[in-house]
């Protein structure tokens, strides 16, 4: 049994975040039903690259779901809407905010008839800003790109949609926490995640600093503002990173570098204050041997190091480790769900679905 099995979720989302959030949670067993225009998700058109004639993009957060079109313009797809979310425990949107007020499907009107369901509304930036939530756009206006790149006045934003991304599992950890409470009182709620806040929280230290001690960040390349060496060097063939945490790291570090003892670098604090010049030491020695080779040398010494992969030598590296990064869907080659329970392990029960 998974478990999240008999769990219904009425899947409004569309693009990435809340649809990532909901195929997080059909892994988990719960019956999902994608509720699509007839023109369908706009991703299904985002390519290339295609597969299966469709984009990897719509089939990389739509497995273990079915999908159902509505029009929710006319009165037969607005009554079969309302029909499906009067049966399901979950509801997840992402349209802008007042789209589903429009519709009579927003949780204020839903709760007077249905007060066991769990509400789950994405937005770019709250409920009150009716501002276009897309993931570049956040990363802009929210500090990432700001703190991201090689070089200061050079903003980068990160490969990946990953503001959405990291809204998508919020999301789903809110809706997990609201069944849980609605196991206990049969009562459901509204949950809210919008992107510019997961944004600020999953920036971490980066924003503690500024919110602890006012200090604003700016870009440093690869190398972090509290740890060094913790960047990106050069070696014979290509770059390897380096993500030294601790003294004892460093000195083991050193001892395979041939580094002599530097009063400059003696603690954490002391290193990063001359960063510059520990880079140039460390540089000068990898430099004469290859990633692998430094990789081979460093690893069992328990400094931590790797060399910068692509994405087919990151999946050859789970392969190697016995991850198993790679899952089987309906003939196809989707990337795994990461999450490992021992009782209850996620299924791959549908590929994602064509447009019904």
């Amino acid at each position: 049994m998974s478990a999240l099995e008999g769990v219904v979720i009425a899947d409004f989302g569309r693009v990435l975040a809340a649809p990532y959030a909901t195929m997080v949670l059909a892994d988990l067993g719960a019956e999902v039903v994608k509720v699509e225009h007839p023109r369908g998700d706009e991703t299904r058109a985002w390519g290339p690259p295609h597969a299966h004639g469709h984009s990897t993009y719509f089939l990389s957060v739509n497995r273990n779901k079915e999908s159902r079109t509505l029009d929710l313009a006319t009165p037969g797809g607005l009554a079969a809407a309302r029909e499906l979310v009067l049966g399901a425990d979950v509801l997840v949107e992402n349209f802008r905010p007042g789209t589903m007020r429009r519709f009579g499907l927003d949780h204020e009107s839903l709760r007077t008839v249905h007060r066991g369901l769990v509400y789950c509304s994405v937005t770019g930036f709250g409920a009150g800003a009716a501002l276009p939530g897309y993931d570049l756009l956040v990363q802009a206006v929210g500090g990432l790109m700001s703190v991201t790149g090689p070089a200061p006045g050079e903003p980068t934003k990160v490969g990946v949609a990953l503001v959405d991304v990291l809204t998508g599992l919020h999301a789903a950890v809110g809706i997990l926490a609201a069944l849980r409470h609605r196991d206990r009182t049969g009562e459901g709620q509204l949950v809210e995640v919008d992107l510019l806040s997961v944004l600020l929280s999953a920036m971490v230290n980066q924003s503690a600093g500024y919110a602890l001690a006012g200090v604003v960040p700016g870009i440093m390349g690869n190398r972090h503002p509290s740890i060094a060496p913790y960047e990106v060097f050069p070696t014979a063939d290509r770059p390897m990173v380096l993500a030294v945490g601790n003294d004892r790291q460093f000195t083991r570090l050193c001892r395979a570098l041939g580094l002599p003892p530097d009063d400059r670098f003696a603690t954490n604090a002391s290193r990063v204050a001359h960063v510059a010049a520990l880079a140039e030491l460390i540089g000068a020695r990898l430099r004469t041997r290859t990633a692998a080779e430094w990789f081979a040398l460093l690893t069992p010494l328990g400094v931590p190091c790797g060399p910068v992969n692509d994405v087919a030598g990151a999946f050859e590296l789970a392969e190697s480790l016995g991850l198993r990064p790679i899952a089987e869907v309906g003939g196809m080659r989707l990337v795994a769900n990461p999450i490992r329970l021992s009782a209850t392990p996620v299924t791959y029960r549908t590929p994602p679905p064509d447009l019904a």
